[in-house]
C-alpha cells in the first residue's frame, strides 16, 4: 500500500510537470521519445540479477551511514535498542519502493502522454492501473516469473511509442535550428487507434511465446 501511495503521488507531480512541459515547450517530445528508446533498449537488456544487484547496493549504502535493526519491529520505522533510537529494516523497504516508483514514473508518464496529453485521463488510467495491481499482486508477480518474454513486448511498446513521439516532435518543430523552425510535413502523425493495436499485439505476442516456451520447458523437463 505504501509503495502504491509513492507511486500515485510521484506520478500525479510527474504529470503536473508534463502537461506543463507540453504546453510550453513542444519540443519536449524530442527528449521524452529518446528518454523512451534509452528505456526500451535497457528493459530488453537488464535482466533480474542487474535489477537485485542495484537493490543490494542500495541497501549496503544505507547501512553503512545509518543504524538498522536486524529484524522487523512489525510496520515501525525506529525503535529503541538499549536507550538508542535505530531504524527497522521497514526504512529500507519504504526506500527501494520509493527509489523503484520513481523510477518507473520516469517510463510510464512520458509513454502515456504518447497516447493522450489529456492530464485527466493520464492520472486516471495511472490510478485505475495501481489500484489493480494492489488486489492482483501476488497473481502478477507470479505471472512475471513465468512471462520470460514479457520484458520484450514492453520494449517493443516503449521503442513504438518512443519513435511516435519523435515524429509528432518532428511534425511540430520549432526548433529554429533545425529545419528553420518548421514542422516536417513527411513526418505522419500515428493515430491513436493504431498505437492501441501495437501495444495489444506487443503484449499478445510476448504472452503466447511465454506460454508455449513454458509448455515446451515442462515437457522436456526430466520426471520424478
Amino acid at each position: 500500500m505504501v509503495g502504491i501511495v509513492l507511486a500515485l503521488i510521484f506520478r500525479g507531480v510527474f504529470i503536473l510537470l508534463g502537461v506543463q512541459l507540453i504546453e510550453h515547450f513542444s519540443w519536449i517530445f524530442y527528449l521524452f521519445g529518446l528518454f523512451l528508446l534509452y528505456t526500451a533498449v535497457s528493459q530488453a537488456v537488464t535482466n533480474h540479477d542487474d535489477e537485485l544487484a542495484n537493490e543490494s547496493r542500495l541497501i549496503r549504502f544505507l547501512r553503512k551511514r545509518m543504524a538498522f535493526t536486524q529484524h522487523f519491529e512489525g510496520a515501525r520505522i525506529r525503535t529503541q535498542i538499549d536507550g538508542k533510537k535505530v531504524f527497522t529494516p521497514a526504512l529500507i523497504v519504504f526506500i527501494a519502493l520509493g527509489s523503484t516508483d520513481l523510477v518507473f514514473a520516469l517510463d510510464s508518464i512520458p509513454a502515456v502522454f504518447g497516447i493522450t496529453t489529456n492530464p485527466f485521463l493520464v492520472f486516471a488510467a495511472n490510478v485505475f492501473a495501481l489500484m489493480g495491481l494492489r488486489q492482483l499482486y501476488f497473481l502478477l508477480g507470479d505471472l512475471v516469473d513465468k512471462l520470460v518474454y514479457l520484458k520484450y513486448g514492453i520494449a517493443v511498446i516503449l521503442a513504438f511509442i518512443g519513435v511516435k513521439l519523435i515524429l509528432h516532435a518532428l511534425h511540430e518543430n520549432e526548433l529554429p535550428f533545425v529545419n528553420g523552425g518548421k514542422g516536417f510535413d513527411w513526418a505522419p502523425e500515428i493515430p491513436t487507434l493504431v498505437s492501441l493495436g501495437v501495444i495489444v499485439v506487443a503484449m499478445a505476442v510476448a504472452v503466447v511465446a511465454s506460454v508455449i516456451k513454458l509448455k515446451l520447458d515442462s515437457q522436456r523437463a526430466p520426471i520424478g
